[in-house]
């Protein structure tokens, strides 16, 4: 039997929770692999043997089981395997630099051990929802090779006095004991200013276990605090950490590199040109917002046979939150640099103008 033709077994068995023929899968898939490619294998072979051993499957990552909460037994942290990662990333350029340091400082970790320097372990990343902080932290670990282990807030955080403090221990605790890097999101729900008049107490608390454990973190462990308010963060806890990335929004090449990325299909065509005419016009968006919309254009596409530039121009004028005679102009000329044959009554109809509006803009544009 081709291996392919197993995956939807497995894949059904794993979501029904049947451990027992999710099993017998991996075994079967590891005879097939033993020859081919046994390093996969060998992974395999770890995992299936741990399991039988009783002992918790993300042994096989360099992982030991999850921190439970002590009372509702929930996990603190979500686990991510980096194989899984297989995402493009655009970074701005500035950003790039800094990130590929880190990973050749990381990289020769022993050699500076060696000579008395202390390799980087930790970094804060800031900046506006959706530039990717998620993103670039499963990138880190996927370029590290290690498990990404993501701090789950709604189950750390406890209205119960002195709870919240021991969850993030046990977190935090975990972090330092495994190979990993230690993904805390929202890290300003945890590491406020001890300033804050409103605060309570155990917060304060908190930012002081968090210092002391950010002074002590182990080298073989990375730690990545994320944060939309960087200004909410204890000045202290800012200066722990060796290096802070602000990621900024994405340049007008960056969604160029973003819009083409998500219409460069088989299904899907529109041209350069369109593609850099949004990017020129749409500026305060996130790589986030690009794929969303870009998604329900695509959903719509298939399902509905829609023409592609006509939905992505629709689904800006909902997101478009800026001047709509400015947007008009720039999807005016959009559409005329994607196809010269378009009337003006036809661009018009597409972005629900009048006629004489379009030729306005048009008289404009060719006047400069």
């Amino acid at each position: 039997m081709n291996l392919y033709n197993q995956l939807p077994a497995l894949i059904r068995a794993s979501l029904n929770g049947d451990k027992r023929t999710v099993e017998l899968a991996a075994n079967s898939i590891l005879r097939k692999l033993k020859k081919d490619n046994p390093k996969i294998g060998e992974e395999i072979a770890d995992i299936i043997a741990n399991y039988n051993a009783g002992a918790p499957v993300t042994r096989s990552m360099g992982v030991n089981a999850p921190p439970l909460d002590k009372d509702s037994f929930n996990s603190l942290v979500n686990i991510t395997d980096y194989t899984l990662f297989d995402k493009e990333i655009i970074l701005d350029s500035e950003v790039e630099n800094k990130v590929q340091r880190f990973l050749k400082e990381r990289e020769l970790a022993n050699k500076l051990i060696v000579n008395g320097i202390k390799p980087p372990n930790s970094l804060i990343l800031s900046g506006a929802p959706g530039v990717g902080k998620t993103l670039l932290s499963t990138y880190i670990a996927a370029k590290l090779c290690l498990p990404l282990v993501t701090i789950d807030l709604s189950a750390s955080i406890s209205s119960y006095l002195g709870k919240t403090g021991q969850n993030l221990k046990k977190v935090l605790d975990y972090g330092k004991e495994n190979p990993a890097v230690l993904f805390l999101d929202e890290f300003d729900a945890i590491a406020k200013r001890r300033d804050d008049p409103t605060d309570l107490g155990e917060l304060k608390r908190i930012v002081n276990v968090l210092l002391k454990e950010l002074e002590e973190w182990p080298n073989h462990s990375i730690i990545i605090g994320a944060t939309n308010h960087p200004e909410f963060l204890d000045r202290a806890i800012w200066r722990r950490f060796d290096l802070k990335i602000e990621i900024p929004l994405p340049n007008e090449n960056q969604r160029f590199e973003l819009w083409s990325s998500k219409f460069n299909n088989d299904f899907s065509k529109v041209s350069e040109s369109f593609l850099q005419a949004i990017s020129v016009a749409i500026e305060e968006i996130s790589p986030s917002d690009i794929n969303q919309i870009s998604e329900k254009v695509l959903r719509q596409i298939i399902v509905d046979n829609v023409d592609p530039i006509v939905t992505i121009i629709q689904e800006l004028k909902d997101f478009y939150k800026g001047d709509r005679a400015i947007f008009n102009k720039h999807m005016i000329l959009a559409l005329k640099d994607s196809d010269k044959t378009l009337s003006q009554a036809k661009i018009a109809k597409i972005l629900g103008i009048s006629p004489s509006t379009v030729n306005h803009h048009l008289s404009s544009i060719k006047g400069k």
